[in-house]
């Protein structure tokens, strides 16, 4: 059983790769496909790189040629399609870099599949296409209420980030629609853990914090997420691949929406908590750190899943409370900071200069 996985060497696609190898052994293999731009790191796959069952191909999903060729090769019978622009700050920098990779590259995937697994009486039995989006997709939500998104919200993207991700969906669902192509999307909340590259919130203030650096916040904090613990969209996505109804599309949420505001400050309490008594970078540990930025450009203000039909269909919900994820994500990255120094250099360096370099 072979898993093509695109982004593979990003945050959520290293986790699921870690997830299904722990999961299936030597009964699957997993071939990956990155990049490698700024947030996709080979370091984060480096326990498994010797497996005989996993193989590593640095590509651009945008070329076809070598799209083609990779699907002639290895044939797989599950795509599992994570490669993508994913930071909303990046989009409202260079939005191009988000249609191309995130439309475009979306098309050029769906059009490879389609070549290898088409039979004249329909597809090859067994075959799965899964693109991974978001809930970003549907919009914004009141901040008080009880309103969610559901699989039928209708979409209102704000971003140019989101926005390409709800013309990936649309490419999508038009392959299901048209061709009848074997695929599901599933749209997720917040993702935290292991390996998440610094440029989002959580990471973002861990490595700020044990600086002893400023903590940029938005607005006035108060922008609400539903978090979800890699981890557990992990097993959820291998559900839907194994177990869903082709042509379906599932939410998975985490039911912890968190303001970002009490977030930061549980970070910044779960370090006093972890670190040892002496420890210099607990001593400057204090709510002080934080400072509140302008706010960001279309910033929603509330996301919220309701992930009733994947529960009901087929029997997934989180495993992971919102603060024990976070007690788990700080003692992994205490564990790991040799990662974070690696990857904190560079050119991110320049982008964290130019986001918030002036406070």
């Amino acid at each position: 059983m072979t898993y093509l996985v695109t982004g593979g060497a990003g945050f959520i696609g290293s986790n699921f790769i870690h997830y299904i190898l722990a999961k299936y052994g030597e009964g699957i293999r997993v071939v990956n496909i990155d990049a490698l731009t700024y947030a996709g790191n080979l370091s984060n796959l480096k326990d498994v790189e010797g497996l005989k069952n996993y193989v590593f191909i640095k590509a651009d999903i945008c070329d076809e040629a070598k799209m083609k060729e990779i699907f002639d090769k290895y044939d797989p019978d599950y795509v599992v399609h994570f490669a993508a622009e994913s930071h909303v700050d990046r989009s409202i920098k260079d939005p191009m870099a988000f249609i191309r990779t995130n439309v475009e590259g979306t098309g050029v995937l769906l059009n490879a599949a389609k070549r290898v697994w088409e039979t004249k009486n329909g597809f090859k039995y067994g075959k799965r296409f899964l693109h991974v989006s978001t809930d970003e997709v549907y919009g914004s939500l009141p901040p008080d209420g009880d309103k969610y998104f559901t699989e039928g919200t209708p979409y209102d993207p704000h971003s140019p980030y989101s926005a390409s991700k709800a013309g990936s969906d649309f490419l999508v669902k038009a392959y299901m629609d048209t061709y009848h192509f074997p695929a599901n999307i599933t749209n997720c909340s917040n993702n935290y853990g292991p390996y998440q590259f610094p440029e989002k919130l959580i990471p973002l203030m861990l490595n700020n914090a044990l600086k002893g650096q400023r903590l940029p916040v938005y607005g006035d904090g108060k922008n609400i997420r539903d978090w979800l613990f890699v981890e557990d969209h992990a097993k959820a996505i291998d559900m839907v691949l194994r177990e869903a109804e082709p042509f379906e599309t599932y939410n998975i949420g985490g039911h912890n929406e968190r303001e970002n505001i009490y977030i930061v400050r549980l970070i910044i309490d779960t370090l006093r908590e972890m670190l040892p008594a002496g420890d210099a970078r607990k001593e400057r540990l204090n709510y002080d750190l934080i400072q509140y930025v302008a706010d960001r450009k279309g910033h929603d203000r509330r996301y919220a899943i309701d992930p009733s039909k994947i529960k009901k269909d087929l029997g997934w919900e989180p495993d992971t409370s919102f603060e024990d994820g976070i007690q788990k994500t700080v003692k992994w990255y205490l564990g790991h900071m040799e990662w974070m120094e690696q990857i904190t250099s560079g050119d991110y360096m320049e982008y964290y200069e130019k986001m918030y370099g002036g406070i």
